[in-house]
């Protein structure tokens, strides 16, 4: 607040001029340790990042009871392995996982029945352990074939008996 000019203060009472700041000069990415995020580093066991992946986790969590895992697999393997594979098809999308994401997942892999038994026999392996190790679900993730992930659930569940289409063995 400014003070008048008949009030007696100090000079170093009264308002003082703001100084400006000049603007800031240009700035270039060129340090070697720099990301830039234009650019997607792929490869296999590499992963797939996406916003929000976590939520993922907690819509996974709603087809734990309709899960069907054949005998000798672990639900919570089936569980992890369905969450992993639909944040992966968000990634693609580039969005946060949906509830259709682990609709195509756990329908892709079989789990929501009327699994062919050569898919079962073949994704038993495969999923074993799948909730405790990392490159187990690396192996399940890549597993997929990248045209597979544009796929409808409903597309996916018409292929399903085709399903050596849509992985990879």
């Amino acid at each position: 607040m400014t003070q008048p000019p008949h009030v007696p203060l100090q000079d170093t009472d009264r308002v003082r001029p703001s100084s400006l700041l000049p603007a800031p000069r240009a700035w270039y990415q060129q340090r070697p340790g720099e990301w830039d995020a234009t650019v997607r580093v792929e490869g296999p066991r590499l992963g797939f990042t996406g916003p929000d992946l976590g939520y993922g986790l907690k819509l996974a969590y709603r087809f734990e009871d309709r899960l069907q895992p054949a005998p000798g697999e672990h639900r919570k393997d089936a569980l992890i392995g369905g969450f992993l594979c639909g944040s992966r098809r968000a990634a693609e999308f580039g969005r946060a996982p949906v509830i259709h994401d682990m609709d195509w997942a756990y329908t892709l892999w079989g789990y929501l029945g009327d699994a062919p038994e050569d898919l079962v026999a073949w994704r038993v392996p495969l999923f074993r352990g799948a909730a405790e190790h990392y490159w187990a679900q690396r192996q399940i993730v890549d597993a997929i074939r990248p045209e597979t992930l544009r796929l409808t659930p409903a597309q996916v569940r018409e292929r399903l008996g085709s399903w050596k289409d849509l992985l990879i063995e």
